[in-house]
């Protein structure tokens, strides 16, 4: 079926400390961040979105640091995204080892993975991320990354989805959403939309054995899908309410507009925007610089601000 679904939008995650996270994404993943903003759940948290230059849909990864704030660890299993993969050149993973290597977080070789070279880690909360070597993959990186353009991260690469019911998850993703099956290796199917390539691959595994996953500290909170259009979104809602999927209304995120619902086999799915962007209210020259707050927050901002963890972007 045609879909209007792009690839990746973005993936979100609950974190531990905020320093750490920053430390790690922005430090040794040599990250952009481009917006410092907070929680709209809870102001005093922080929500921190992290991409290339501008943070495309497909580049941004985006973490709340909910360390001290009574926030059990979480439990990674079946319904979740377990593993999220970002790009990196073709014959980077040594230049890869030796930098995180030097950062002491002990990057494991897998091999390949549909014939790329990948290396896996955790980060400091202890969620798995893989860096795949990419030949094909054009986006642009950051230019002012603390590594050799030759090296730097071109964006998300894919995601590992373990489903509880991994059969009617390729089927929704495949009738309801408009995904391609491209191939299966080692009990793992992928899954692409809007193309074949880096920032459109959805890897899905069956959670057989695996533990319920429970969202808390070192887990997957969701996973986010782009549209170019407000009213493309709006379709897509009224094609799954009349499927009877249980779907928020849109909301607000400042950056994009998002639905959310859960694919069957557990999965927390967003559905957001490519407009208006991050350079909604900063300039591309700074963004990250600032704490943003969104509109009805403002106002508490000495408050907010005095209740938030002092952070400093690593150099």
């Amino acid at each position: 079926m045609s879909s209007p679904i792009l690839g990746l939008h973005h993936v979100t995650a609950t974190v531990d400390d905020a320093q750490a996270d920053l430390d790690f994404a922005a430090g040794a993943l040599a990250l952009r961040l481009v917006k410092k903003t907070v929680n709209f759940d809870n102001p005093f948290v922080y929500h921190f979105y992290y991409g290339t230059r501008v943070g495309s849909p497909g580049t941004i990864w985006t973490t709340f640091p909910y360390g001290g704030h009574g926030i059990r660890r979480g439990v990674v299993g079946a319904g979740q995204i377990t593993a999220t993969a970002f790009s990196v050149p073709a014959g980077s993973s040594e230049s890869w080892r030796e930098r995180l290597d030097a950062r002491h977080l002990d990057p494991i070789e897998i091999d390949h993975r549909f014939g790329e070279p990948v290396l896996a880690l955790r980060d400091p909360s202890g969620l798995v991320i893989e860096l795949i070597e990419a030949a094909h993959d054009t986006r642009d990186p950051w230019p002012l990354a603390n590594v050799p353009a030759t090296q730097a991260i071109r964006g998300i690469h894919s995601v590992t989805l373990t489903s509880r019911a991994a059969a009617s998850t390729r089927d929704f993703m495949t009738d309801v959403l408009g995904f391609t099956t491209d191939g299966e290796e080692d009990g793992r199917v992928r899954m692409t939309i809007g193309g074949d390539g880096p920032g459109h691959i959805f890897d899905v595994v069956a959670g057989d054995g695996r533990p319920p996953g429970r969202n808390g500290l070192g887990t997957v909170h969701h996973v986010a899908m782009a549209v170019h259009t407000e009213e493309e979104q709006l379709a897509i809602r009224e094609h799954l309410v009349s499927l009877g999927v249980m779907v928020t209304p849109v909301q607000d995120r400042q950056y994009f507009q998002s639905i959310y619902f859960r694919e069957p086999g557990g999965v927390l799915f967003e559905v957001a925007t490519s407009a208006p962007g991050f350079t909604a209210d900063e300039s591309e020259d700074a963004l990250g610089a600032q704490l943003k707050l969104p509109p009805w927050e403002e106002s508490k901002r000495a408050t907010i601000e005095a209740g938030l963890a002092v952070v400093t972007l690593p150099r």
